[in-house]
């Protein structure tokens, strides 16, 4: 597996105390949110103690953490990243016997847990990890990962829709916004292809922000999510994310927002 960027030490090497939320994510027991409810619970032990304080800190390599009586070790970090195939259920089980994600990887990653999630019908690029910490930062608004989508939609967006995504689409949850659109290319008769990026998450988003401006979804592949890209990676293929891409994401966050219709896209459509 890959080893820490340099400049970099895991956990075990600096012996530093962490907080016990933190230790059981990056242990893979959970993410760092539903840690503190297994805290909460009373489920957590150190030192055969039961805690109930989330701020409780440990030292790895040295302190025993048990949860519900079994021993908690922290494993190697692993991060993958999936071409998911449109059919498969972004779940780690589903109650209607549909094929799911963890059907395409091999047994010894089932225990890994996707960031974020992708709809049935979507397809394209969905990150696994047992890395609670880091993946709950990935998600959360304010750290600001943006992600990349290809979107095959029924009619030719005209400027003043485009604009309508980027100031905002109003959802039953709230407004839903764009940070970049861009026209592609026809992909069919009256099919054309759209660039769109976001940064939030809201439940099938994209499909809804184009319903709600009239020109229905046919076909959405995630291409990027944060600085970690699909590539070439084959349909219902998987790959060991590289140090140089995890290091890459802390930066993602630190960008400003962009909203913008790109010049040579323009026309006098309307």
């Amino acid at each position: 597996m890959p080893k820490p960027p340099r400049g970099e030490r895991s956990w075990q090497e600096s012996g530093e105390p962490v907080r016990l939320q933190a230790y059981l994510a990056r242990s893979g027991v959970a993410s760092r949110r539903a840690s503190e409810e297994l805290i909460a619970q009373g489920r957590v032990s150190v030192n055969g103690h039961p805690v109930t304080t989330p701020g409780t800190k440990v030292r790895p390599g040295q302190d025993r953490v048990t949860v519900d009586g079994e021993a908690v070790a922290l494993e190697e970090t692993v991060w993958l990243a999936l071409n998911k195939p449109k059919g498969y259920v972004t779940s780690r089980h589903d109650n209607f016997g549909r094929r799911t994600i963890y059907d395409l990887l091999p047994e010894k990653y089932h225990s890994l847990f996707h960031v974020g999630r992708l709809d049935r019908d979507s397809e394209g690029l969905l990150l696994l990890t047992n890395d609670g910490d880091t993946s709950n930062r990935l998600l959360h608004p304010s750290f600001g990962t943006t992600k990349e989508y290809l979107v095959d939609v029924e009619g030719k967006l005209t400027n003043h829709e485009m604009e309508r995504l980027l100031q905002g689409v109003e959802l039953e949850e709230g407004l839903a916004k764009a940070e970049e659109v861009q026209r592609l290319h026809p992909v069919d008769i009256d099919v054309f292809r759209v660039r769109v990026v976001l940064r939030e998450g809201k439940k099938r988003e994209i499909r809804r922000m184009m319903e709600a401006i009239e020109h229905p979804v046919r076909r959405l592949t995630r291409r990027r999510f944060g600085p970690v890209e699909l590539g070439e990676l084959p349909s219902g293929k998987w790959r060991v994310i590289s140090p140089r891409e995890l290091s890459a994401i802390g930066k993602e966050g630190k960008r400003p927002p962009r909203k913008r219709v790109r010049p040579e896209q323009q026309d006098s459509e309307e």
